[in-house]
C-alpha cells in the first residue's frame, strides 16, 4: 500500500471543517488550544496539517462523548 502524502489545508478549508470563525481560530492558537499553522512554500501563506485538524476534531468529539450530561 503506498504511503499517503500529508495534506495541508488552507484557512478556508479549515473553516469548512470546524464551526469557528477566523478570529476564534487565531485566539485559540494563541491560547494553545488549536493546532498551529505552518508556512509551507512561500513563507507567507498559512496552512494546517489535515491530520492535526482531524485529531483536534476527534478530541472534541471524544470529550463530548465521555463527558455525559
Amino acid at each position: 500500500m503506498p504511503a499517503t502524502t500529508p495534506r495541508l489545508l488552507r484557512l478556508h478549508e479549515v473553516l469548512v471543517r470546524v464551526p469557528l470563525t477566523r478570529a476564534t481560530i487565531y485566539r485559540a492558537i494563541r491560547a494553545g488550544k488549536f493546532p498551529k499553522p505552518c508556512k509551507p512554500l512561500d513563507g507567507r501563506a498559512s496552512a494546517w496539517s489535515e491530520a492535526e485538524i482531524d485529531a483536534w476534531i476527534a478530541e472534541r468529539l471524544a470529550s463530548r462523548a465521555g463527558g455525559g450530561r
